[in-house]
């Protein structure tokens, strides 16, 4: 499927979204005919970008199924395997950083690794953690510890992550390149 939406922008462009649909935003004013003419030049391009988003699309469900999470049992035991490796980095690295963790869950995310809520002081981890190697984590604890400090992703924030795990660009590199 192709969406086209006109915005206030100076130029025609295009993204294939992760479903394999296209996104086109155009000119306000622009024709319909220009707009099919550009899609139509870049036909071969969609058709590939098209192709790679169906891979990623495979490759990320294959990521995924590696856990098992069809039953509450095999939930709670994800649970209870991940809080006996996550807590005691908690621990660890809240001491070191002087912030206090009233609370922390795991829930079956897959479009993040953890959630930081700044005003509870509470951290989410995603189960799918297992899937990761300690070390990455490890940073993904510090990540949202670091944020019980620092909000936002700023020039402080990543002072932050530079100060309490140095790694974290490596880390946060091998993290988006699993699935």
């Amino acid at each position: 499927m192709i969406e086209i939406t006109y915005r206030r922008t100076s130029r025609l462009s295009m993204r294939v979204v992760k479903n394999g649909d296209v996104h086109v935003s155009a000119p306000i004013g622009m024709s319909r005919a220009h707009i099919e003419a550009f899609i139509n030049a870049h036909r071969a391009w969609i058709e590939r970008a098209q192709v790679r988003a169906v891979e990623r699309k495979d490759k990320r469900a294959a990521f995924f199924a590696q856990l098992p999470l069809q039953s509450r049992a095999d939930k709670q035991e994800a649970v209870r395997r991940l809080d006996e490796l996550v807590q005691p980095m908690i621990a660890r690295h809240a001491a070191e950083m002087g912030v206090p963790v009233p609370a922390v869950t795991y829930k079956k995310m897959i479009s993040r690794w953890g959630i930081c809520n700044v005003r509870t002081r509470s951290v989410c981890f995603s189960i799918y953690l297992l899937l990761l190697p300690e070390w990455c984590v490890e940073h993904v604890v510090v990540h949202e510890l670091c944020h019980l400090i620092e909000p936002s992703h700023n020039a402080r924030f990543h002072a932050l992550m530079d100060r309490y795990f140095p790694r974290w660009r490596e880390a946060n590199r091998a993290t988006k390149h699993i699935y």
